[in-house]
């Protein structure tokens, strides 16, 4: 019998540096460099082309320069509703035809939308590079926009905020907390968006939503895997370049006027089953090193088990039964999570204290060079992690770009996260986790009304 196949090069470079994590410092670990190919189009599409040739596969991902940043009051939700219209069909690819082309060539696809971009990804063998190509561009260039289709999507849409929010424990809390923390309209409303504005679109709408932000000069196309770039830039000049540009769409001001005193929301939920508390902290944007200063006192205080809050809150003082913070990393300003929730019988204000008591802590005698070293290790292993794959890669390199226009943070992301010192951290935990700068949602059961904090 023949032996088995050697792993692919990039695999098995993986596994080489998740054992070097378990026997080195984190600063001892270098990550291979990417190489890649940056151009843009005579109508303003930005290719970026990275080879691989660990495995015969390659993803492409088209981030657009949208999300529910872009959308204005009375009109929420047009950026998902499109992540879902652009499955529709286009003008040479009939409804869900894009799904079988895919699939019956043994790839996966699927597309998301956050506050600041929206994504389309496929992952296929290398020799269907034309095919992912081609099903991109044809719906770039001509989308099927009929009533029909966007009345069947925008009940879809609605369906979903009836699955994932309004028929979910703590789904209100949610929106609710990124509301109360944002005075700045591109950040407080929902990615999802509203019902009420949902029903009030038109098609009208829809269509001069596609023509504005669903352009070239307003989209970053990103392949990995296993490609030759030269031949990858000639096939995607074919389908591509001809697909108009358009005016540049309205810059959005994400600019947020400083907080003073602490907001605090208190909901009754009929569907949940036991109290929870979340905070959320107006934090600097992303790829800023204050940023990465929070990103690492993030995972210190809540991400795992031995975190300090799952540690003091949760094993030692049993106040709560689980915790998590994370915080995230926006185009602009930025929100610090924490959220927990009280083990029965303990009062959520006497968890929201052990949580204050905690970053009290913090503030006062600081942080450890252990913890900031957990904390970089951590970091890196998640890393790793993305990048063992062309789909994760090609959409990091996608965000990296529509976000910070730096598509070569892939390569550089790690070394500005070791740059963070401890009197940074320490730094930063002082000057960000503050009351006057928080918001702060508690849910209870409906039936616990009369005993609200």
């Amino acid at each position: 019998m023949p032996g088995k196949p050697p792993l692919p090069t990039f695999i098995r470079g993986v596994a080489i540096w998740l054992t070097l994590l378990a026997t080195a410092a984190w600063a001892d670990v270098k990550l291979p460099t990417l190489e890649l190919k940056d151009t843009r189009l005579a109508n303003g599409l930005r290719v970026i082309l990275v080879p691989d040739h660990g495995a015969p596969v390659y993803a492409i991902n088209v981030s657009y320069n949208v999300g529910s940043r872009n959308e204005r009051p009375g009109r929420t939700g047009f950026a998902h509703l499109f992540e879902h219209m652009m499955f529709e069909g286009s003008q040479n690819v009939g409804k869900g035809e894009h799904f079988i082309l895919v699939l019956n060539n043994g790839g996966g696809m699927n597309g998301t939308t956050n506050e600041d971009r929206t994504n389309y990804f496929e992952e296929l063998p290398k020799n269907q590079l034309d095919l992912g190509l081609y099903l991109e561009a044809d719906r770039m260039r001509a989308l099927n926009i009929t009533q029909a289709n966007f009345d069947n999507q925008r009940q879809t849409v609605q369906e979903e905020r009836r699955q994932s929010i309004d028929n979910q424990p703590y789904g209100r809390a949610d929106l609710d907390l990124d509301s109360l923390s944002y005075d700045n309209f591109a950040y407080k409303h929902s990615t999802i968006g509203s019902m009420a504005d949902l029903d009030k679109a038109t098609i009208q709408d829809v269509s001069e939503f596609f023509r504005t932000y669903y352009a070239p000069n307003n989209a970053v196309l990103t392949v990995v895997g296993d490609i030759d770039p030269n031949d990858a830039l000639a096939k995607i000049k074919n389908y591509f370049e001809a697909i108009p540009a358009q005016a540049p769409p309205p810059k959005v001001d994400l600019s947020e006027e400083s907080h003073y005193g602490e907001r605090r929301e208190v909901i009754y939920d009929s569907l949940a089953r036991g109290p929870r508390i979340q905070m959320a902290y107006h934090v600097p944007p992303g790829n800023t090193p204050e940023n990465y200063a929070v990103q690492e006192l993030a995972s210190i205080l809540g991400q795992g088990q031995s975190s300090r809050l799952y540690q003091h809150l949760v094993k030692d003082k049993q106040l709560a039964s689980q915790v998590n913070v994370f915080a995230d990393a926006r185009i602009g300003p930025s929100l610090f999570y924490i959220s927990a929730d009280p083990r029965p019988g303990v009062k959520v204000e006497d968890l929201e204290k052990g949580i204050d008591d905690e970053i009290a802590a913090v503030a006062k005698n600081g942080l450890t060079p252990e913890e900031l070293a957990k904390a970089k290790t951590q970091l890196l292993r998640r890393f790793i992690e993305q990048r063992r794959s062309s789909l994760n890669t090609a959409s990091l390199i996608g965000r990296y770009t529509i976000y910070f226009d730096d598509p070569n943070l892939i390569n550089t992301v790690i070394d500005k996260q070791n740059a963070v010192t401890l009197d940074q951290l320490n730094a930063a935990a002082k000057k960000y986790l503050v009351r006057d700068q928080r918001a702060v949602v508690t849910t209870l059961p409906a039936t616990s009304s009369a005993q609200a904090p």
